[in-house]
């Protein structure tokens, strides 16, 4: 018999959503969040915004951003590029097509992709269904723009398309330097997983993740990667249809937005989003993995900032719940936010 495993440390959430049914709570979704200046100072949180959580895609802006600092003339990016290559899109045509076009420009095709396939995005997002023995490609991986944007990386350096996943590999070193950079944690620090497209990924604290996404918003260069996180931003807020996609929130919550929010979500519940005219950093994980309570949350920190207005507002309430029904088709209840940000 196995003997047990030692207790290992685990975060502090506090309840930020919950289910009610006949106005009494019935499940609650924990969580943590992190408001945060470009300077490191926390404005705001709730639970724990030290614990190391895994970035999942929102890290996908710092794994960019070498390759944006160091060739975007050379490949004549242009914002929809940068974008895409920050995304977790939706596979569709657009997002393939440009992705197909960006592999070309180094000589590469789809084999060169070793992110695998999924079912694209759009087709749960849009309501469809695969046609029966639908087959599905690489670059309909909602990560095969950050994939692309390494290949293109690894040409830049003179270094092998192969093997550009592994941990040792000149691209990914550049990019473990590029988090560590904007996160504020000396590389041999930083916690790395596999995500699920096979690249290396970071856990960072929520303050961390804040702080780095506040940073995305500065104007004066940056003493390492000069004009890049600016322009970084600026190509994701102003083409979020290719960061994301049809019906993605991503999509909802730049658009709500109009021009001054950066957001990227990433897989199992993590949200990081920064205002331009704030210069602040919004880092956010609900422990379940579940998106739409995260996504209650996250609109109701917002309002609890005075980030929203009646336009926002209308926009946002596209990524709430409507109210929970039965077989019968009787409302039998709602999910709203028990966040309850502390000022600092």
């Amino acid at each position: 018999m196995t003997a047990p495993q030692p207790p290992h440390h685990l975060p502090h959430h506090v309840p930020i959503a919950a289910t009610f049914r006949g106005g009494h709570p019935e499940n609650v979704h924990f969580g943590s969040f992190a408001v945060v200046t470009a300077a490191g100072d926390v404005l705001a949180s709730a639970g724990d915004i030290d614990f190391p959580q895994f970035t999942r895609s929102s890290l996908k802006p710092f794994q960019a951003m070498p390759l944006i600092a160091q060739a975007v003339e050379r490949w004549a990016l242009d914002d929809a590029d940068i974008a895409l290559l920050c995304a977790s899109h939706s596979g569709e045509p657009r997002h393939t097509e440009r992705v197909a076009a960006l592999l070309a420009r180094i000589g590469a095709d789809e084999n060169a992709l070793a992110c695998g396939t999924h079912e694209p995005y759009f087709f749960r997002t849009l309501g469809q269904t695969p046609a029966p023995g639908e087959r599905f490609n690489r670059l309909q991986h909602n990560c095969s723009g950050k994939h692309t944007g390494m290949l293109m990386l690894a040409h830049v350096l003179g270094q092998p398309l192969a093997n550009y996943l592994d941990v040792n590999h000149p691209v990914q070193q550049a990019i473990a330097n590029s988090v560590a950079h904007f996160s504020g944690i000396a590389p041999e620090r930083l916690v790395r997983g596999t995500d699920g497209c096979s690249a290396p990924n970071h856990a960072l604290p929520l303050r961390a993740l804040a702080q780095a996404f506040a940073r995305l918003t500065l104007t004066e260069p940056d003493p390492v990667f000069g004009t890049a996180p600016h322009r970084v931003a600026r190509a994701m807020s102003r083409h979020p249809e290719m960061v994301s996609g049809e019906g993605r929130n991503d999509l909802v919550l730049m658009t709500a937005g109009a021009g001054d929010w950066v957001s990227k979500v990433g897989a199992d519940g993590v949200q990081a989003i920064a205002s331009f005219s704030r210069g602040v950093g919004i880092a956010a994980k609900v422990s379940d993995g579940n998106l739409t309570p995260l996504m209650v949350a996250l609109v109701s920190a917002l309002e609890q900032l005075g980030w929203t207005g009646d336009s926002s507002r209308a926009a946002l309430a596209a990524l709430l719940p409507p109210p929970m029904k039965n077989a019968a088709g009787i409302e039998v209840g709602e999910m709203r936010a028990v966040l309850q940000l502390l000022h600092h």
